[in-house]
């Protein structure tokens, strides 16, 4: 019996959102322009033209993230997956953001292709949403975080053993929402939407510390994370020179 065959449904369709997700991640980051076109490269995905990451950092970075989340998706722990761009302040200035639910109750065999074609459409739509992005300045940084819905238990998996708690700055008002693609079908719903700072925000200086523990749990992957505010940094200069290559 091939591998996938005995995959529960909820362990097949975390295996195709992890792999959708890093995809589209990429897409985001390409997307807000941070690094020269030499970071990436071309190719086809769902048969959708898109931007994988080449410089081998930038793609680790990416991939162990995503890659850290699968287990938890398949518990169903994980609620929201978020882009995150920050100023130099540490700040967010803009979230793109996967709204996860996975059925645990679904029985039936999940249909890849169908699962797919879903997916698809987000990719299509993705490079579309770039006129409702705002600009980013100077010196600013990204990561990858992740809202879950109760706590992790200790895991065996080293690369779900990368996320820890966050204590990342949050706004005081309720954000500006702005939807780009839905979609809902056994045995996943997913939502991307991005969320801005409200036009009542107060000044940077007014901004509260979020604490993670108390209706949410956000995590980051500290691995990776010296290595990004060295290397991953929107100001080009800093940006290795392999890349022009």
């Amino acid at each position: 019996m091939d591998r996938r065959e005995r995959q529960s449904p909820q362990a097949e369709t975390a295996r195709v959102l992890v792999e959708f997700l890093e995809v589209a991640i990429t897409s985001i980051v390409h997307l807000k322009g941070i690094y020269p076109p030499g970071a990436y490269e071309r190719r086809r995905y769902m048969n959708v033209v898109v931007h994988r990451a080449r410089h081998p950092e930038l793609k680790d970075y990416i991939h162990s993230a995503v890659n850290g989340l699968r287990s938890h998706i398949l518990k169903g722990l994980v609620e929201r997956v978020a882009v995150v761009f920050f100023n130099a302040e540490n700040i967010p200035l803009e979230r793109f953001i996967f709204r996860v639910s996975v059925n645990q109750s679904y029985g039936e065999k999940v249909e890849e292709a169908d699962l797919q074609f879903s997916l698809r459409s987000f990719l299509i739509k993705l490079p579309l949403s770039e006129p409702l992005t705002k600009p980013l300045p100077m010196g600013c940084r990204w990561e990858i975080t992740t809202y879950f819905r109760s706590l992790p238990e200790a895991s065996t998996s080293e690369e779900a053993d990368l996320w820890i708690p966050t204590d990342m700055k949050q706004w005081m008002q309720p954000p500006l929402i702005t939807p780009v693609k839905s979609m809902s079908s056994e045995p996943m719903s997913l939502q991307l939407y991005m969320e801005h700072p409200s036009l009542s925000e107060p000044n940077p200086q007014g901004l509260s510390i979020g604490n993670p523990f108390v209706e949410k749990y956000e995590w980051f992957s500290e691995s990776f994370r010296v290595k990004r505010n060295e290397k991953f940094q929107i100001g080009m200069a800093s940006l290795p020179s392999v890349l022009e290559k």
